[in-house]
């Protein structure tokens, strides 16, 4: 046998072969045996995103709120310089009022928060006091500035709420994306790349400079928004491998593209679990065998329910030979003409049906019986 007839075998299953009970036991359990080590430093950005488990159990329940979102933004040829990285970033990174004020004093005679803010990082990140003014929409305020003194009153005369408003306007976004706390500049295989802590897509591919064709997100529902299905089928197959290979467990990849596929196939993510897949089935046992049973069955018996018992999981809880391997098969013939071997063999069943002759026999005894009585009747009749 070749090489290349032997890889061909590699790729081909038994028909009917139960692949997608293969494929749970081929991803769970080497998921057992991942380390405890939950958190990772993404190669040179510093920045730690959660594997393991923890992150295998993000994918497969399909989780859209994500422990430490992040994204690998991939820079333009024109922009592949320290300076222009650099301005994409800060572009990228979302700047809130905190980050720029060197002290704050609350002045509780004339109900006021008075901010100094960093003349520096207002001229490096571009940003005047002016537009600072314009983006304070807080109710019940008045803001004042003068030169790099920002002032807010409150105009309810109540102290309690001074530092709930202190707190509210620290937090007020300025610049950048809302969401991506760091965006860190490395140079990974020869050019410039951005690592973010926090994902925004949508606005990232719209910022001048980031390159839209590797631009990546760990985010799966964010993909699916901006680049659709196929590319969210993807990104759980990349996102899926990734973390199983950080673990040293090699996991055959078609597995992994089998399950993407049961999650995606009907054009929306759904989760494996009771909300999702294993919640939807069409059988009631099957269903009730996987989680709340009592749920499943009483709305079953509600309902009128019935199962056709087509599945694996309902025949097993029956005692049933399962629709897989040599049990997907029916055999169905055609009797109506005997072959000729047939005809033979019922010769011999002809020759055995002797009791019928025995039966016979005393048919033909009793008219004798009957004519010897007559010839004695007749003897009187011939002495007179």
């Amino acid at each position: 046998m070749t090489d290349s007839q032997i890889s061909k075998k590699k790729h081909l299953y038994s028909p009917e072969e139960a692949i997608g009970v293969i494929a749970a036991q081929s991803l769970s359990e080497p998921a057992t045996q991942m380390t405890m080590r939950t958190y990772h430093f993404a190669g040179t950005a510093g920045i730690q995103v959660t594997l393991g488990l923890p992150r295998i159990i993000e994918i497969f329940d399909a989780r859209k709120e994500l422990a430490t979102p992040t994204m690998e933004i991939h820079l333009l040829d024109d922009f592949q310089t320290t300076e222009k990285a650099k301005k994409v970033a800060e572009n990228i990174k979302e700047v809130k009022l905190k980050d720029l004020v060197v002290s704050d004093v609350i002045d509780l005679t004339n109900l006021e928060i008075i901010c100094k803010l960093d003349p520096k990082m207002l001229k490096e990140l571009e940003i005047d006091m002016d537009a600072i003014k314009k983006a304070i929409k807080l109710k019940k305020v008045k803001v004042d500035v003068e030169g790099h003194e920002l002032k807010v009153a409150s105009t309810t005369l109540d102290v309690k709420n001074l530092h709930k408003l202190k707190y509210k306007l620290l937090e007020l976004h300025m610049k950048g994306i809302k969401g991506v706390t760091q965006a860190i500049i490395s140079r990974d295989g020869g050019e410039w790349v951005i690592n973010t802590l926090g994902s925004n897509l949508k606005k990232v591919l719209k910022i001048e400079g980031v390159n839209p064709n590797k631009t990546t997100c760990n985010n799966i529902f964010e993909v699916m928004d901006v680049l659709g299905v196929e590319a969210a089928r993807n990104a759980i197959i990349e996102q899926a491998k990734y973390t199983l290979d950080e673990q040293g467990l090699d996991v055959d990849v078609r597995y992994i593209m089998l399950l993407a596929d049961l999650m995606t196939f009907t054009g929306e993510i759904k989760a494996i679990g009771r909300y999702g897949i294993a919640g939807q089935k069409t059988s009631v046992l099957a269903r009730a065998a996987f989680e709340e049973t009592k749920k499943h069955l009483i709305s079953a018996s509600i309902k009128n329910a019935s199962d056709d018992l087509s599945g694996i999981v309902e025949n097993i809880m029956l005692n049933q030979v399962i629709p897989a391997g040599t049990g997907s098969y029916d055999l169905f013939g055609d009797i109506s003409e005997t072959p000729p071997a047939a005809s033979d063999e019922k010769k011999p069943v002809k020759k055995a049906a002797k009791p019928k002759a025995s039966k016979k026999e005393p048919e033909k005894k009793a008219p004798v019986k009957k004519a010897a009585a007559k010839k004695k009747v007749e003897k009187p009749k011939t002495k007179k």
